[in-house]
């Protein structure tokens, strides 16, 4: 299952931008914090719980230079899956958006197709936010 995130438009450079979501502390700035609980990092990785009680990890899983940052399903997460954080830097702004690959079976899809795809569009305004 693929979803893309909502283009977004972040008020910084991409240098700025990589460097941000390089830390995997900084997620927490980007999560809907009324709807998880039990947040941790380091500068590699996250877990938190969602509503309903999965666990999401999420681990650093490099990038190719400049434009795409690279993240991946952690043991505790529920299903395997990749996280790709497109970005482009237009002049003093950076353009991007986030793209979800994952492996899930048709029935877990029709349960976390839309939350996921709201989790994603969510994080990508709080992004923006970020550098306003």
């Amino acid at each position: 299952m693929k979803i893309k995130a909502d283009n977004v438009i972040v008020n910084a450079n991409q240098a700025t931008v990589r460097s941000f979501l390089g830390d995997a502390n900084n997620m927490e700035h980007l999560l809907p914090m009324d709807k998880i609980s039990d947040f941790q990092a380091n500068e590699e990785k996250c877990s938190f719980k969602v509503q309903g009680g999965i666990t999401i990890s999420l681990v650093q899983d490099g990038n190719n230079g400049s434009n795409e940052l690279y993240l991946k399903s952690g043991e505790k997460s529920p299903f395997p899956f990749k996280l790709t954080i497109f970005m482009n830097e237009n002049g003093a702004v950076t353009e991007g958006y986030i793209l979800f690959d994952g492996e899930v079976n048709a029935f877990l899809r029709m349960m976390v197709e839309k939350p996921l795809t709201n989790l994603f569009n969510f994080m990508s305004k709080k992004l923006v936010e970020q550098f306003s």
